[in-house]
């Protein structure tokens, strides 16, 4: 109907009009192509407004035809203009009221709003609306007014969004840059807003595992453990054991070449003849798979001194392969060593 009404010369002249969507990611894939061809004939000049990230939830061919502004939440300095605004304003604002709040205050909630300027102004809203006169015939507001009015620091985090990913993200990356601190900051803001402990877990035992592996083997049973204790002792406490595994990950020393060497094994077999089993690492289980020479020749590693016997497990076109590349860092120093003496390196 919009369209139509943009294309009818008495309503609309000019035959353009300009169309602003807010939260166009709630349109589906349909509604926003039935879309692209007006924007593309220059009918209507599209403005689309979301709070998630367009790259993610507005079809692509919208978004090659449109320009991206990334509007970035106000400073504490600007929040706190807006309130003196308000305060002043008589025709919009609380300029009818006798207020006097103190710089503390203001400060204070620019701070706690989390760079959204309508927590507040519904703070210092409310602040007012329920003080009563003191014996100077003036509204005062301090701290202690604002503190009663905001129950709960907001925060920008949606469990379903953007924020969610970007947390997380910034949450594994700074247990994988050994920044105990970061990760804890993280994980908090995870769980203030109400995050699921046990997905927190989750993402410590991969970065245990992705990120330390052997450098410190510790890391995944520590991990592992804290997932466990949080599904039997739940929130409030399992705070503590999130921060006890994370501190733990981050502090370990880092190696990622476990997590290097299945990618690149992974990538041999489904990109090369990778080749067959070695008749002596298969199992005869049969007389007739005897025959066929399975198992012939296979040498039981703990039949010799050190349980180590020089033996081929590759396949033949795979001989050589080296997919482990132990780091120097913590444990896996000492395994390095033994690899450069069972491989016969120098």
């Amino acid at each position: 109907r919009i369209i139509e009404d943009t294309q009818n010369p008495i309503l609309n002249p000019s035959g353009r009009a300009v169309l602003f969507i807010d939260e166009i990611h709630r349109f589906n894939k349909l509604q926003q192509d039935a879309l692209l061809p007006f924007v593309e004939d220059g009918t209507i000049v599209l403005i689309g407004a979301t709070t998630e990230n367009p790259f993610f939830e507005v079809n692509k061919a919208l978004i090659s035809r449109s320009s991206v502004f990334m509007l970035k939440p106000l400073e504490e300095k600007h929040i706190v203009k807006i309130l003196k605004n308000a305060l002043e304003d008589k025709e919009r604002g609380l300029g009818n009221y006798d207020v006097i709040v103190d710089d503390e205050a203001l400060w204070y909630l620019a701070g706690i709003a989390n760079g959204d300027a309508r927590v507040a102004l519904n703070a210092i809203e409310l602040a007012v609306m329920t003080s009563e006169l003191e014996s100077d015939g003036k509204i005062h507001i301090n701290v202690k007014t604002i503190e009663d009015c905001v129950q709960k620091k907001p925060i920008s985090f949606d469990k379903s969004g953007d924020n969610h990913y970007d947390n997380i993200s910034a949450f594994t990356k700074s247990m994988r840059g050994s920044d105990p601190d970061a990760a804890v900051f993280y994980l908090a803001r995870a769980l203030y807003a109400g995050e699921d402990p046990e997905f927190l877990a989750r993402r410590i035992i991969i970065c245990a595992s992705e990120d330390v592996g052997m450098a410190n083997p510790n890391a995944l049973q520590i991990a592992v453990a804290a997932a466990e204790a949080v599904r039997m002792i739940g929130m409030p406490e399992a705070r503590i054991i999130l921060s006890h595994a994370a501190v733990y990950v981050a502090t370990s020393p880092k190696s990622n070449s476990c997590y290097m060497a299945i990618s690149n094994a992974l990538n041999d077999v489904e990109s090369k003849n990778t080749g067959e089993v070695p008749l002596h690492l298969r199992n005869a289980v049969t007389p007739g798979m005897k025959e066929l020479g399975y198992g012939e020749g296979y040498k039981y590693a703990h039949d010799y001194k050190g349980n180590y016997v020089k033996q081929e497990y590759l396949p033949e076109v795979m001989r050589g392969t080296i997919y482990y590349n132990p780091t120097a860092n913590g444990y896996e120093a000492r395994i390095g060593e033994w690899l450069k003496r069972v491989r016969g390196e120098k």
